[in-house]
């Protein structure tokens, strides 16, 4: 995490479920510092929202990934953040020793009672488990030539 390419102001973040457990890494610094947060993390420069989760995941857990839908937003005046409910292709978790300090598979249950897992986390895990429509990604033709855009709609 050097932050030389990062964008600061746009930032994303996963729901893996697997076979009844979600995945969580401990945090190691921040407000997070020592809770068990759903992985994520900042937008590089010139990356798309999908490309950066599934980086972040890589990087933060070891873990492919594929991300399939939105099931959370969070806007304010400083920031947005993009939560991607993700499907697992490979790997075996592990921590990155040095955002996080263990990535453990967790009961949703569990997760969603556990007093070291964080309302934003929980939220999305609840968002992903209720199974709603969430927001899809769309094909369709831009003018625009130029930069890639992605369009995510209720299906």
């Amino acid at each position: 995490m050097n932050g030389e390419n990062t964008d600061w102001g746009k930032s994303v973040s996963g729901v893996l479920i697997k076979d009844g457990k979600v995945l969580l890494a401990r945090h190691t610094y921040g407000a997070g510092k020592g809770k068990l947060i759903i992985p994520g993390g900042y937008i590089d420069i010139g990356e798309s929202p999908e490309q950066a989760v599934v980086r972040e995941f890589m990087e933060e857990t070891g873990v492919q990934i594929s991300p399939e839908r939105i099931i959370g937003i969070r806007f304010n005046v400083h920031d947005w953040y993009v939560c991607f409910e993700v499907s697992y292709i490979g790997g075996v978790p592990h921590p990155d020793n040095d955002e996080n300090s263990e990535v453990i598979w967790v009961d949703i249950a569990e997760a969603l009672e556990r007093e070291d897992v964080p309302g934003l986390s929980k939220s999305l895990i609840r968002a992903a488990v209720d199974g709603g429509s969430g927001l899809s990604q769309t094909e369709y033709i831009s003018r625009e030539k130029d930069m890639p855009y992605s369009l995510f709609t209720a299906l």
